[in-house]
């Protein structure tokens, strides 16, 4: 019964499944499906044009539906990439450690053999830097990773 309903479809069928993709990219998000979609609905406006050749095999349909969906990808991700890539007025806005940097803190542990702690908002921070005994005026200079990089103030 499906296959003889498809088989009646014809060039439809590719606009029935880049609806059906479409579909799942509103259930599914992940911004994937989206582009596959709109390969397998242009595939259908070709097949609406190119049905009565006989070059138009599902075979060559195949064909071009992984090609233009290849195509749809990689253009989606470059336009995604550009729209990601503009300034905004909060760029460390993710970034907790990095907005850290220029501070100043009160050791509250000695830094010892390079390493030690501070205390900054609510959170304790390891850091590293020259030795210093506890209490001692510290400015974070760097971060790598988790662990600050302080001199003495």
């Amino acid at each position: 019964m499906i296959i003889s309903t498809l088989s009646e479809l014809g060039p439809w069928n590719w606009m029935l499944l880049g609806a059906i993709l479409l579909a799942l990219e509103i259930i599914i998000p992940g911004v994937f499906l989206l582009w596959i979609g709109i390969a397998a609905i242009i595939t259908g406006a070709l097949s609406l044009q190119f049905w009565p050749l006989d070059l138009w095999m599902w075979q060559v349909q195949v064909v071009v539906f992984l090609i233009l969906s290849l195509l749809s990808v990689v253009v989606g991700k470059r336009w995604s990439d550009r729209a990601a890539a503009k300034t905004t007025d909060e760029p460390l806005l993710n970034m907790r450690a990095a907005q850290l940097i220029g501070r100043t803190a009160v050791l509250a542990a000695p830094i010892q053999e390079g390493r030690g702690r501070i205390r900054l908002d609510d959170t304790v921070w390891r850091v590293s830097g020259p030795d210093l005994p506890a209490g001692s005026r510290v400015k974070v200079v760097s971060v790598h990773g988790t662990e600050l990089h302080v001199e003495a103030v």
